[in-house]
């Protein structure tokens, strides 16, 4: 029997898959539930299984939903490779690239080296730093394109591509005081901004007691027990764990990520953020 899945229907079931509920999922993809619900029975009368255990409130994977959901994403990330690879091979230009040095390291690089693959003519000139020193060379001119993170409900512009808990945390075996010590970025830093600002509404007590303008510093002071930190909830490194709840330590928001790029953007870095959305779409879903 003949077997076709279109683009819809896996980023339907991936959405589902990743979110838990037929209503984020919608709002993931743009579509209705109904909508939804019908392109997954489609889907599996063609599989011929069922993908999803619906018994529950919150719908989970059945072994066969998970088996699929590897090959979903992967037929999700050839698509869009064929797509750029075939659509301009021979484009050629340079691009000028700014993105916080967390997300750089932990989501980057595979995409910027599929880029490369098949572009190799373009230029990638990458710089790493904090998000606010990001936003004010972006408007002095010195970026195309940025990726920045912001606080949604101030921040307006550019596209969301990512959005991320963030968690308080500390080395494995660490107790945090009743006065907190804390391992922070120096200023400008919106984790920074969103620690002190959730513990000053808590009344917590705090010092900083270590800065680092570079993740890899704010790591190893965390490791060596110097006190506690934000990450992204999965960008924690072995050795440092999510502090638990019953520290009663202030829910922080969540992160999110955009990508801003100037008005008259080249073709070439054009081209260079739409991969970069839709390969960020790809690893997130």
């Amino acid at each position: 029997m003949p077997f076709f899945v279109d683009t819809i229907q896996l980023k339907s079931f991936i959405a589902i898959a990743e979110t838990g509920t037929y209503g984020q999922a919608a709002a993931t993809v743009n579509r209705t539930q109904s909508a939804l619900s019908l392109q997954i029975k489609k889907l599996e009368e063609q599989l011929g299984c069922e993908l999803f255990d619906r018994t529950n409130r919150r719908v989970v994977l059945t072994q066969q939903g998970e088996i699929f959901l590897g090959y979903a994403k992967r037929m999700m990330q050839l698509q869009w490779e064929a797509f750029s690879r075939l659509r301009e091979p021979d484009v050629e230009g340079e691009i000028r690239f700014g993105t916080p040095e967390d997300f750089a390291t932990h989501y980057l690089p595979d995409v910027l080296a599929s880029f490369r693959q098949h572009h190799p003519r373009v230029q990638l000139n990458v710089a790493c730093d904090l998000t606010l020193n990001l936003i004010d060379g972006f408007h002095r001119g010195e970026f195309d394109v940025i990726l920045a993170k912001r606080d949604p409900q101030r921040v307006k512009g550019g596209t969301k591509v990512w959005r991320e808990p963030l968690v308080w945390a500390a080395a494995d075996g660490y107790q945090p005081e009743e006065r907190l010590s804390l391992v922070l970025s120096p200023q400008p830093c919106i984790y920074r901004a969103r620690a002190l600002a959730a513990l000053d509404r808590a009344k917590r007590s705090w010092h900083i007691s270590f800065t680092s303008p570079s993740l890899a510093g704010t790591i190893a002071a965390v490791k060596a027990g110097l006190g506690i930190t934000v990450l992204p909830a999965h960008m924690i490194p072995a050795g440092i764990h999510p502090i638990r709840k019953e520290t009663k330590l202030p829910q922080l928001a969540d992160s999110e990520v955009a990508l801003m790029k100037k008005d008259e953007l080249s073709k070439v870095a054009e081209i260079f953020s739409d991969h970069v959305v839709q390969s960020l779409e790809n690893i997130r879903t």
